[in-house]
């Protein structure tokens, strides 16, 4: 049997169909009449059970063998278990030397989705080393050039790409945190202390004159100029002591003060110069969290909030108002308090037009489109999201609301199309499990979208009808991280144009024309 089965799987499978049926290893050792130790061996994978055992641990389990021998985990725990115990005896990961590691019930899902994650980057990473060896190995007399030209963007002498040693910082982060809830105590206690200093009145926006005190406290002092670099939102003299940021022609009064306090974080927070990628995601994360939680301070926002949720009146825009910031930052600012005041789990999404994601964060267990790695960067989300129905709604730049169901659930949703703080429009999504719609305001939407697999598969009739007559160009793409997003090759020999919407467009144009 152990040619035909994976013993794992049948082992996570026993084990979930005990733990639904209630019973200890010593209940089903009693009605199978083989010892609990066994039973044990079984559930890890360690010994193979014989089929007549097979049928009574169903029967006592009160399912069948059928379904103890399905070729999937049983749930996304059972994944994440066994993935990490396969990793655990990969001889790659052996040669790391690190201590065995057994996910018992006190290690949380988010760490096995931050240890997967890692591990399923450094074989990424490795698998690349490797082709591009193999590859200088076998390359042609001549083609060495080559090879060289393009050592800015593939992995050389088993040097990672930039872009792929990003998405590995992106993963890790991301998953720590989804496992903090986004909230770092720390941070909001020192802006609590910087407000309290700089005799911030405790409720409301934070002024200019709050603003400047802030700033002097740190030693600094803030100087607007004209023709600052494009590449830089603000440049400081730390010899002088001064914050250079664009003029008010160049940035406005909102943006200006989120610059502002981006910049003093990194010094308030002490950070360092670095070269290690990872290390500056952190520090900018770290600098953003600093700046959202001056802006708008924990407690007052707090308070609000509760309220909110008393009136059954949560909105974004509130926050927004209340405390003079940009749309995202008010969503970004809910993820941070939601959780550990509002014991509301939540997703957050910051989407292109087109629906490729560039941010993202979720709690709720929603299940965004990713890379095999784990990475969502350069991800286009389905078409049925709100953060891409909100771009067809009637004027464009509303808020929209939806419930949208997906396999792993029903959400609710808000999308708002951000234009306020320069560059493209993007549209900015906040959400949670439907279960917790109830307190926000426009849950009443009776817009409902469905997008679980089976029904966002392509329309066979109409890909046949427009494959052969169409020629799409790709628009361009302008993050280092948002590649040209990933297309079903079956149906899109474009990369990075969404071929059903392209369809859909000739084919409304054709009916249009024949009216």
């Amino acid at each position: 049997m152990a040619d035909e089965i994976d013993l794992l799987l049948l082992g996570s499978r026993l084990r979930h169909a005990r733990h639904r049926a209630k019973k200890t290893l010593a209940d089903v050792s009693e009605a199978v009449q083989r010892p609990a130790p066994y039973l044990s061996q079984l559930e890890t994978g360690k010994v193979e059970p014989k089929l007549t055992l097979l049928n009574e641990l169903a029967e006592v389990l009160g399912t069948t063998p059928a379904e103890l021998l399905m070729p999937e985990p049983p749930d996304r725990r059972a994944h994440l278990e066994i993935t990490l115990a396969r990793a655990q005896d990969d001889p790659d990961y052996q040669a790391l030397g690190l201590a065995h590691l057994k996910p018992s019930a006190k290690v949380a899902n988010e760490v096995l989705e931050h240890l997967v994650a890692l591990w399923n980057a450094l074989k990424q990473r490795e698998e690349q080393s490797r082709q591009t060896e193999k590859q200088s190995r076998t390359a042609k007399p001549g083609a060495a050039r080559v090879a060289h030209s393009s050592a800015s963007t593939d992995a050389v002498d088993g040097t990672p790409r930039f872009a792929d040693v990003a998405r590995a910082a992106n993963i890790a982060l991301r998953a720590e945190m989804r496992a903090r809830a986004n909230h770092y105590s720390k941070i909001e206690t020192l802006a609590t202390q910087a407000l309290a200093d700089a005799n911030y009145p405790g409720s409301g926006p934070v002024s200019e004159k709050v603003l400047t005190e802030l700033v002097a406290r740190r030693g600094f002092t803030i100087e607007r100029v004209r023709a600052m670099p494009s590449t830089a939102r603000s440049i400081t003299d730390t010899r002088d002591k001064i914050i250079f940021i664009p003029d008010r022609g160049g940035l406005k009064i909102r943006e200006a003060r989120s610059v502002v306090l981006h910049t003093l974080g990194h010094f308030a927070l002490e950070h360092k110069d670095t070269s290690d990628f990872a290390e500056y995601l952190r520090q900018r994360i770290e600098s953003n969290y600093f700046a959202a939680a001056i802006l708008a301070p924990e407690e007052p926002a707090v308070e609000f909030l509760q309220q909110a949720k008393t009136d059954k009146d949560i909105s974004v825009e509130d926050l927004k108002e209340i405390f003079y910031i940009s749309y995202e930052m008010a969503a970004h600012r809910f993820t941070n308090l939601a959780t550990p005041h509002l014991d509301l789990p939540c997703h957050f999404l910051r989407t292109d037009r087109a629906g490729v994601i560039n941010k993202a964060y979720e709690n709720d267990g929603i299940v965004f489109p990713a890379a095999p790695d784990g990475g969502l960067e350069g991800r286009r989300v389905p078409r049925q999201w709100g953060s891409r129905q909100a771009w067809n709604a009637s004027g464009s730049f509303i808020l929209h609301s939806q419930y949208t169901v997906t396999n792993s659930g029903e959400y609710f949703c808000s999308t708002y199309i951000e234009t306020e703080t320069g560059g493209a429009p993007q549209a900015i999504t906040l959400g949670t499990s439907a279960d917790y719609a109830q307190y926000f305001r426009g849950s009443n939407t009776l817009r409902r979208e469905f997008a679980r697999t089976s029904e966002i598969e392509p329309d066979p009739k109409l890909i046949h009808q427009w494959k052969d007559y169409t020629w799409p160009s790709a628009a361009e793409r302008s993050h280092v991280l948002s590649a040209l997003p990933p297309t079903r090759r079956e149906f899109s020999p474009f990369p990075g144009i969404d071929l059903l919407d392209v369809y859909r467009f000739l084919d409304r144009q054709r009916r249009t024309r024949r009216r």
